[in-house]
């Protein structure tokens, strides 16, 4: 899916600042934006 890609994208230029745990993953649902 096209949403998919942009979150992998999107994750890839998080973790090089050390964000990677900002987005989650809700099975079934779709994905979360994290605070911490």
């Amino acid at each position: 899916r096209t949403v998919d890609v942009y979150i992998r994208r999107l994750r890839s230029v998080l973790e090089k600042h050390n964000h990677h745990k900002l987005i989650k993953t809700v099975r079934g649902v779709g994905y979360r934006l994290s605070t911490s």
